[in-house]
């Protein structure tokens, strides 16, 4: 063969395997549905166990439901033990509030084929999630802008292995904090066709997100659908603050997804043992489950954990660790005793750099979150220094560690293709499979194949200029964003959205809380 076809096909080996890996012609790869059991840690007897304690710790201690008269109301005409802002709960009162929780849901995205079932035995894996500050090798770390935000919200829609868009990439300090939620949300409308999350800072932004939702998709399909979930934190310990109620209550109403998820870290916001956390979570959530379903019943709702622990010399927070990890499993398992979908996980890391330390933080985590049975995952991909920044670097990175972990969630192939027999057969004792028919078949599938991961040579190492994994992810994002190419959006729905916008945002004035 000559040199000039042997070139040839080499380029066409690595344009089909890049088509692959960047979805391109299609719709990338679709949400997980595991092929693997789920690995419990924790027994049913110790479930029962820190399930009787957060029983305990609701009758006796309870939640505070700060500045929020109308949800003090609710709880009271349900039945519970209200003293001014402390409510108590009747032992299982909660968990039979919550049985009218849908056990899995679709959320719709404006593009049919990218719509998640959130729950059962499937895992969405969602982007970073908050930072006020992004970084990257050329810049630096600097306060994100919305130029960022639409840059994290391309790469996502990209990025094969995500299969959300998320909600806040990074927060866009050059806009207006009291109107950012608006370019926040279109950007997911407008440069992604996958799933997104609403504005949870203010309940009036919950409620314009809802009507941005209701242009998009339709006033009568959004109150019928999930087509956004948001992100509701309890403020550990045991307090939910009116700002996180009044969204929850804006979303619980239009039908949406609200993610309860209790922000702890342990030793500070909860006790220092894993068991002790545990029945706090189970505590927090479960109150914040049960008030979505006293406001809409059959609302959809996620049973979420975000759970690490601190340097008890420093304060500082601490990811990768194996408390962590049992955190995260023992909350998964607790949150399946209720029949309800459960959000925990990502891609975490206290580093400062996409280096060994981030990836060895997220690799423990990102592993965990897939044999534990979480159902949405936010923070897959961009996370670095303890969340403070979102890492265009480390979002390359962790986006292929994910492909790695679709392959995992896949389980072993026991089909007559996966058996082998034919290619065990033609080869025999003492010979090589390079050849066999069954190689021809499926080399170009058999292995997972990093985008990232230099596997040449040392010499050939030499000669591509000596990179390590964050230039090379470097590079990487660069040519994804500069071959972007955003899906087609209705003209008449975009001139719509920013009508809108235009004007609620003439209605008043800027404000910087």
């Amino acid at each position: 063969m000559s040199d000039v076809a042997v070139s040839a096909g080499r380029r066409g080996r690595s344009a089909r395997r890049e088509a692959r890996a960047s979805g391109a012609g299609g719709l990338g790869i679709p949400y997980i549905t595991r092929g693997i059991p789920i690995y419990d840690v924790l027994s049913d007897e110790g479930a029962a166990q820190i399930e009787a304690q957060a029983d305990v710790l609701l009758q006796e201690i309870g939640i505070e439901f700060r500045d929020d008269p109308e949800t003090i109301a609710i709880w009271k005409e349900a039945g519970a033990d209200v003293q001014g802002e402390r409510v108590r709960f009747p032992k299982g009162m909660l968990q039979q509030i919550v049985k009218t929780a849908p056990a899995q849901f679709v959320q719709h995205a404006r593009n049919p084929a990218r719509n998640v079932v959130i729950g059962g035995n499937n895992l969405v894996f969602a982007p970073v999630y908050g930072p006020p500050f992004v970084t990257d090798l050329d810049k630096g770390r600097r306060y994100g802008t919305i130029e960022d935000f639409r840059n994290f919200v391309k790469l996502s829609y990209l990025s094969p292995y995500m299969h959300h868009s998320g909600g806040t990439v990074c927060e866009p300090v050059d806009l207006p904090v009291n109107k950012r939620h608006f370019d926040m949300v279109y950007a997911h409308m407008k440069w992604s066709d996958k799933p997104f999350m609403g504005s949870v800072t203010h309940p009036e932004r919950a409620e314009d997100s809802v009507k941005m939702a209701q242009i998009l998709f339709g006033e009568d399909f959004v109150d019928q659908n999930c087509v956004m979930i948001q992100l509701i934190n309890a403020n550990s310990p045991l307090v939910f603050d009116a700002t996180m109620l009044g969204a929850l209550k804006v979303y619980a109403r239009a039908n949406q997804a609200c993610i309860v998820s209790p922000f702890i870290l342990a030793g500070a916001m909860s006790p220092v043992t894993v068991a002790g956390t545990l029945a706090q979570v189970l505590a927090e959530a479960l109150a914040g489950c049960a008030l979505t379903q006293l406001i809409r019943p059959g609302a959809p709702v996620v049973f979420g954990a975000f759970v690490s622990s601190i340097s008890m010399q420093s304060g500082a927070p601490t990811f990768g660790s194996p408390e962590g990890t049992l955190l995260l499993n023992g909350a998964s398992k607790l949150a399946r005793r209720l029949n309800l979908p459960f959000r925990s996980g990502g891609s975490f890391t206290s580093s400062k750099l996409p280096d060994a330390q981030s990836a060895q933080e997220s690799a423990q985590t990102i592993a965990a979150t897939v044999v534990s049975g979480v159902n949405f995952c936010l923070h897959a991909a961009g996370w670095l220094e303890g969340g403070l920044c979102s890492s265009y670097e480390k979002f390359v990175m962790d986006a292929d560690q994910l492909g790695m972990m679709h392959v995992l969630a896949k389980g072993i192939d026991l089909s007559e293709e996966g058996m082998a027999m034919d290619a065990l057969r033609e080869v025999g004792p003492g010979g090589h499979f390079l050849g066999a028919n069954h190689t021809q078949r499926n080399f170009e599938t058999a292995f997972f194949r990093s985008q990232l991961a230099d596997n040449n040579s040392y010499e050939q190492w030499l000669a591509d200029g000596q990179l390590d994994a964050a230039r090379r992810a470097n590079a990487i994002w660069k040519k994804m964003l500069a071959d972007y190419e955003a899906p087609a959006l209705d003209p008449a729905i975009d001139e719509a959205l920013i009508a809108f916008m235009a004007q609620r945002k003439a209605s008043f004035p800027d404000s910087n809380v």
